[in-house]
């Protein structure tokens, strides 16, 4: 990444870190409450109602709430993997039900689940994936957390020609314009973002 393109990115990650930490409880509890609604109607819309397996993730404040939309998409009978962070920026998954565990990750500010881990071969039955972002663009690019775990994940995929689903969870206020965000050689597009507002699609102007 250039140090320009990384200043750009970091001012804004850091932007959209506070905004969020300016959040009211309410708030917060309303947008997880809308995100599980507009993310299981994306789920079903992706599979006919069909029960299939999902990749999520357990979003920890200031970030949007996730629980509820882990919650109703097993409620809908789906199978939900969480993940675990790994050495190298890796990530593997572990199934996550309702009695299920959380702990502190080794590797990153992020809670994950116990139990049996497994690597991304387990990638090949899922159906959607549902990602993290402090901010996306309508060209498609994404903002992470800074930890590079996704960007990594979305490459193997590609080297493996997984072509999964993926929506990025952030708040309404995180889709920007086209262009915002400076799109590196390694970053993958984002088409979908799932916001407390619905489903947002994001045009690739290439």
């Amino acid at each position: 990444m250039s140090d320009g393109n990384s200043v750009v990115k970091e001012g804004i990650r850091a932007r959209h870190r506070e905004h969020r930490l300016s959040t009211k409880p309410d708030q917060r509890d309303a947008a997880g409450a809308a995100l599980a609604v507009h993310g299981v109607a994306w789920a079903e819309q992706l599979t006919g109602g069909t029960p299939s397996t999902f990749c999520a993730y357990f979003g920890v404040d200031p970030e949007p709430p996730t629980l509820p939309l882990i919650r109703e998409l097993h409620r809908h009978g789906h199978t939900v993997l969480l993940p675990i962070c790994e050495p190298g920026r890796r990530l593997s998954w572990a199934h996550w039900t309702p009695a299920a565990e959380f702990v502190r990750s080794r590797f990153a500010p992020v809670m994950e689940p116990g139990g049996a881990r497994h690597d991304t071969d387990v990638m090949a039955s899922v159906a959607g994936l549902f990602i993290p972002a402090t901010a996306v663009d309508r060209s498609g690019n994404r903002i992470g957390q800074g930890g590079g775990y996704y960007d990594v994940l979305l490459g193997s995929l590609d080297s493996k020609g997984l072509d999964i689903p993926l929506a990025a969870i952030v708040f309404d206020s995180e889709v920007l314009p086209a262009g915002t965000i400076p799109a590196e050689e390694f970053d993958r597009k984002v088409p979908v973002a799932l916001t407390q507002s619905g489903l947002v699609a994001l045009t690739d102007p290439s």
